[in-house]
């Protein structure tokens, strides 16, 4: 029996300053995951990243991340992509300076 498909955002890093972004629901790319797409059908999610994936102009390492539901968006279901988000560990500096939790 297959495990049934879970919601999934499409991430991916910038080509150039090397972010995390993710595609949203109007083909743009936000560095902001509560900005992004949350797909629930495992076909449309595949059409998705094959999208991203002939963005290599722009993006390098596109991929399906699981998300959950949060109050404010989704939000990364593995601890990888919470990871991912916040940026560098070893020094707060960029978007970690924004964030109010590291």
């Amino acid at each position: 029996m297959s495990k049934p498909f879970t919601p999934k955002v499409v991430t991916a890093n910038a080509l150039v300053e090397g972010d995390v972004i993710y595609l949203t629901a109007d083909d743009r790319w936000s560095r902001a995951l509560h900005e992004a797409e949350v797909i629930e059908d495992e076909a449309h999610a595949q059409l998705r990243l094959l999208d991203a994936e002939r963005q290599a102009h722009a993006v390098v390492g596109a991929y399906l991340a699981e998300v959950r539901p949060g109050p404010n968006g989704p939000e990364p279901a593995h601890f990888r992509e919470a990871f991912r988000a916040r940026g560098p560990s070893n020094y707060p500096h960029g978007k970690q300076t924004e964030l109010s939790d590291v």
